[in-house]
């Protein structure tokens, strides 16, 4: 008598993941890290579309849209606090980037006692267009550029730096997020530089 044992075949089921729950109104870094850790395309635009607002749309359009133009000088941007002026001697770039180390190294992103006070992107993305050619050219440089500072010293340092970082249109040196994933997560954008898929 021969008896033959049958194979059992399992298929494994691609589980989906959920997507993390940030908060209510999260910080625009924080839906910018979330969409950069994802692996693939389709949950980055999962993450873009789930947590759209019209703040990370102007962000998205000043540094990807080629058509636009900072009116704002490239490169770091300099320092003009009040009171510390005289005890930090850099830039201001350099200062946010001296934040936004010190949280990497404790594992925070929270700036503690200082986080009191601070707006966000989400808050000031109305006036973004005065920072943009054409946006409000009868602004003068000096005014412009002290608007920005300002703006920048009101803004958590990760908020801030996605700015600096979008002025000259380097969001993508930082978040893995590009152009693509933008038009697919938000298709009613109609870039002015005629991108299309």
């Amino acid at each position: 008598m021969t008896t033959t044992k049958s194979k059992k075949t399992t298929t494994k089921k691609l589980s989906s993941t959920p997507i993390p729950e940030l908060s209510a109104n999260p910080f625009a870094f924080e839906v910018l890290e979330l969409a950069s850790k994802q692996r693939t395309i389709a949950k980055k635009v999962e993450v873009l579309k789930k947590y759209k607002h019209d703040s990370l749309v102007s962000i998205f359009v000043w540094n990807y849209d080629t058509s636009l133009s900072s009116a704002l000088p490239p490169g770091d941007v300099p320092y003009a606090g009040t009171g510390e002026q005289t005890s930090y001697s850099g830039t201001l770039g350099d200062k946010i980037s001296d934040a936004v180390n010190k949280m990497e190294e404790i594992g925070t992103k929270s700036l503690g006692s200082q986080d009191q006070g601070r707006t966000t992107i989400r808050r000031e993305y109305r006036i973004f267009y005065n920072f943009i050619r054409g946006g409000n050219d009868s602004l003068s440089s000096l005014k412009r550029e002290s608007m920005f500072i300002n703006l920048l010293q009101g803004l958590h340092p990760l908020e801030a730096e996605i700015l600096i970082l979008c002025k000259d249109k380097k969001l993508d040196t930082k978040y893995k997020i590009d152009k693509k994933h933008i038009a697919q997560a938000y298709p009613e954008i109609t870039w002015r530089d005629g991108f299309t898929l």
